[in-house]
């Protein structure tokens, strides 16, 4: 079964991006900060349908976990989102030039995050 990934240092939000993974059927895991979410992605990156990222967390930035995951070449394919606080634009379109697939700012409802999931996933959908 294909997985989705939450990295976010907020439980509360990993477990949102938990519920909206259970609609669409994908098997879900969770990494609590950039460091723990690199290590989980590699150990998982055959299955990885999206990775859900934060941007503000402890240790890693989530644009640097986006820049480290499109510069390895075995990670790179994998679908990224970004899903944050911040919705400055100079930081959205960054993070797209970076190779993410997708953005979304909180708050954001249920149904907003599961369309952006599918849609930052594509064909993999």
């Amino acid at each position: 079964m294909k997985k989705i990934i939450s990295v976010d240092d907020s439980r509360q939000i990993r477990m949102i991006v938990r519920g909206a993974v259970d609609v669409l059927g994908y098997e879900f895991i969770e990494a609590v900060d950039g460091l723990d979410g690199l290590r989980t992605i590699r150990a998982n990156k055959d299955d990885l349908a999206l990775v859900v990222l934060d941007v503000n967390m402890p240790g890693m930035l989530g644009t640097e976990l986006l820049a480290a995951l499109k510069g390895d070449p075995e990670l790179k394919s994998i679908p990224v989102m970004m899903v944050t606080t911040e919705s400055e634009g100079k930081l959205i379109i960054e993070s797209v030039r970076k190779g993410a697939a997708n953005y979304v700012v909180k708050p954001f409802d249920q149904s907003e995050l599961i369309a952006k999931m599918v849609e930052s996933m594509g064909e993999a959908a």
